[in-house]
């Protein structure tokens, strides 16, 4: 009988009640529980419990009974509005009325028009009531499928020929925060301006000028971001300026040369008078295509907007395709799920990059209370700390200050400087290759993601000068040592030593693969590399950092789960097989434009923010030997930014490697995260031998959508190898065709992939 009984009590939790999606949401936020926390307390990762509360996904058990435990408690403590009749889960709810489903309603909410009798929504102050307007776009977006659509009124874009549909992949939420994270700010040819948010929603505005724009976003219009974690800052409200809405505001449509070349409108400019009158302050960059203006914070609380503006290329084309030539409902999309997945942009991808690093794992946290009972910043142990560091001199790229010392037109080469980058290596065709049929180009997904995953790398501590040191793989750093006689021909390969045909791969020690002739500079994965091969090494010295920790596995875990999510909302899931992942693959970006835009900007996420860590001098004033700007932020880290391209050299190393000695199978060439190979078919699985049972040579290439598993780049001819090799073969140089593999046009620029 107690066997029924369990039986009947697990058939009762595997369909606990639970409230819509979004008052989930607004229960957590009550408390002011992170979704980290939630997740951590239900042993689910951060992105599950966010798909629960958009309700792109339900729990199951057991973890659906933990949650509604979690839910009832909260509910008991911030009780809902007594007027709200949304639906429980699973209660029974009015049918419509036979006919057409309709599409969602447009949600339209005035910041003129709040009435005192307006109804209170729970989570938020009685002096800023929302209207029932706002609490039915709430309801809709909970109520809603996981992607709605709906159409804006023809006069809130200049653009009446396009069709207004675009869902958000996102919802809505209660709170503070219940517009989303941020608003594209449009003009009719009345002067009327609209906010599109993410979700369909829309705002009118009010605002008469620039100033009244930026007070009326932080008093009415609710918009910003949490913050993603618990010592650091909620994000501030961003503003995507259309061309139609600069011009209503007095600034200009777009930027003349001048001001391009600046970067920003003149001091002068009237709109910047406006904002010096009304007491609104601009950062130094000032009003540009990313501008922050703001006033100093009162009792903790910050006043800053964010403004945007894609007519003045804010929106790189190389990060966001065309999406500055969106609708305003289809741009607020697109800028909504990268805020929600990554977090609201601040600048270009690469800026926003470096910034997730610090909105992750921020420098400092409050501390216990003194005798006063006041709380006092500290160090935030397992972060960069506050203050910028110097490189050691062999990690610091030419020009900066600790190399002052040096001749000015000296040229430092392998012993003294660290040479950390990633592949660019080709080699002419064996006869054996040349009779083949095909060449197949292979992509590592998200390889520099994968490489930051667990990378060990210095904190807030200096690095430490060693002579004579014995080496460490587990202390990151720069070794000055010999790898010249690491011979490929006679490896280790997975603990077993394998006889290879050394010359028909790339060193793991060089970016260009050439054997390393003497000592050089390495970062510790590189050095470490060497040891797993199978040989010893006696480094001369080191820069080492004994205070060290993995300060990337946050932010690759967050964008890991923006990339993957992406690809499954384009029809690519993590489920699926090699085969079906491949054929999921053919055209997966025209299923939804919008989504592979904000699949782009994830990835230019991950390198450009690597990159930011080494940013280089940029400008006309700036002279060698002198700092830059970018030299004043503990994120300016070269030796981090080292550590991951090495691994991600080594990683590439590795599985060719690991290829080559199951299989006997080399590349022809590589270039970063694609490698091309020789084969008689025209697709991976031609390339990577995968049995029965759906495995593939163990620590070499797997194909799927996850980062460091791989994907088809593109596949040539052998004859169009050759005549690719003959037509820019020069000075003994051979042209890589992993750079041209993808569209086989040898004019196409390297896109990065």
């Amino acid at each position: 009988m107690s066997e029924l009984f369990d039986a009947v009590d697990a058939l009762i939790a595997s369909r606990s009640p639970l409230p819509p999606p979004a008052e989930r949401r607004r229960l957590r936020q009550a408390h002011a529980l992170t979704l980290d926390e939630v997740a951590a307390a239900l042993g689910v990762r951060r992105a599950t419990v966010g798909g629960w509360e958009s309700g792109r996904t339900e729990p199951r058990p057991p973890e659906r009974e933990a949650y509604a435990r979690l839910l009832k408690q909260l509910a008991q403590l911030y009780p809902a509005p007594e007027n709200t009749d949304a639906p429980q889960e699973g209660t029974e709810t009015p049918q419509r009325s036979a006919g057409p489903e309709p599409t969602s309603r447009t949600q339209r909410t005035s910041g003129r028009d709040r009435g005192a009798g307006a109804p209170a929504e729970a989570g938020t102050p009685p002096a800023a009531p929302p209207t029932a307007v706002e609490t039915a776009a709430v309801e809709t977006a909970a109520a809603a499928p996981p992607r709605p659509r709906s159409t804006p009124p023809p006069r809130s874009s200049h653009r009446p020929g396009v069709q207004g549909a675009a869902s958000s992949g996102t919802a809505v939420s209660a709170g503070a925060y219940a517009h989303g994270p941020l608003l594209v700010i449009d003009a009719d040819a009345d002067r009327n301006v609209t906010g599109h948010g993410v979700g369909g929603l829309l705002l009118e505005v009010p605002a008469k000028s620039l100033p009244s724009l930026v007070e009326w976003t932080l008093t009415e219009a609710r918009i910003g971001a949490e913050r993603l974690h618990g010592s650091g800052k909620d994000a501030d409200p961003l503003l995507v300026l259309t061309r139609s809405a600069c011009e209503r505001y007095g600034l200009p449509g777009r930027l003349s040369d001048a001001e391009r070349l600046a970067g920003r409108l003149p001091d002068g400019h009237k709109v910047i008078k406006q904002l010096e009158r009304a007491d609104w302050r601009l950062t130094k960059r000032g009003l540009g295509p990313w501008a922050r203006i703001y006033r100093p914070a009162q009792g903790g609380r910050r006043r800053c907007v964010q403004l945007c503006v894609p007519s003045w290329r804010a929106l790189d084309d190389r990060a966001w395709g065309r999406a500055a030539g969106l609708h305003p409902a289809e741009l607020a999309r697109v800028l909504g799920v990268y805020a929600d997945r990554v977090m609201t942009p601040v600048g270009s991808t690469a800026v926003t990059g470096l910034e997730l690093m610090t909105a992750l794992n921020p420098p400092t946290r409050a501390g216990e209370p003194d005798e006063k009972g006041k709380r006092h910043s500290e160090h935030r142990p397992g972060s960069l700390g506050t203050e910028p560091m110097d490189p050691a001199p062999c990690e610091a790229p030419d020009g900066h200050p600790v190399l002052a010392h040096l001749p000015r037109f000296h040229v430092r080469g392998p012993a003294e400087r660290l040479f950390e980058e990633a592949y660019d290596w080709a080699r002419d065709l064996t006869d054996a290759e040349c009779m083949r049929r095909h060449l197949v180009g292979i992509d590592v997904n998200l390889a520099f993601g994968a490489a930051a995953n667990g990378a060990v790398v210095g904190l807030a501590s200096p690095p430490v000068h060693v002579t004579d040191p014995a080496f460490d793989a587990t202390v990151p750093g720069s070794w000055l040592v010999d790898l010249s006689h690491v011979d490929l021909s006679r490896v280790r390969v997975a603990k077993q030593w394998h006889r290879l045909e050394g010359d028909l791969l790339p060193s793991p020690f060089t970016p260009t693969g050439e054997r390393p002739t003497g000592p050089a500079w390495y970062a510790t994965p590189t050095v470490a590399y060497a040891v797993e091969l199978g040989y010893d090494v006696a480094p001369l010295e080191a820069w080492v950092r004994p205070e060290s920790g993995r300060f990337l596995d946050g932010w690759y875990k967050r964008l890991r789960n923006a990339y993957v999510a992406t690809m499954a909302d384009l029809g690519v899931g993590e489920e699926l097989g090699p085969r079906e992942f491949l054929t999921a693959m053919d055209g997966y970006r025209s299923r939804d434009p919008e989504m592979a835009m904000v699949l782009d900007a994830i990835k230019m996420t991950v390198k450009g923010g690597i990159g930011k860590l080494q940013e280089k001098a940029r400008g006309g004033g700036w002279k060698p030997g002198h700092a830059w700007p970018a030299l004043a932020r503990p994120t300016w880290r070269p030796d981090i930014r080292a550590t991951v391209v090495s691994r991600a050299r080594i990683n590439m190393h590795r599985k060719m490697l690991a290829l080559a000695a199951a299989t006997g199978q080399y590349p022809v060439a590589v270039l970063s995260d694609c490698a091309v190979y020789a084969a008689d078919g025209s697709g991976p699985l031609d390339v990577l031998p995968y049995g029965a049972d759906g495995r593939t040579v163990p620590g070499s290439f797997r194909v799927g959508v996850s980062p460091g598993m791989v994907k088809h780049e593109g596949t040539q001819s052998v004859l169009w190898g050759a005549d690719v090799l003959e037509q820019l073969g020069a000075d003994g140089k051979v042209a890589n065709l992993a750079r041209y593999i993808k569209t086989g046009e040898v004019t196409a620029k390297d896109t990065g992939e």
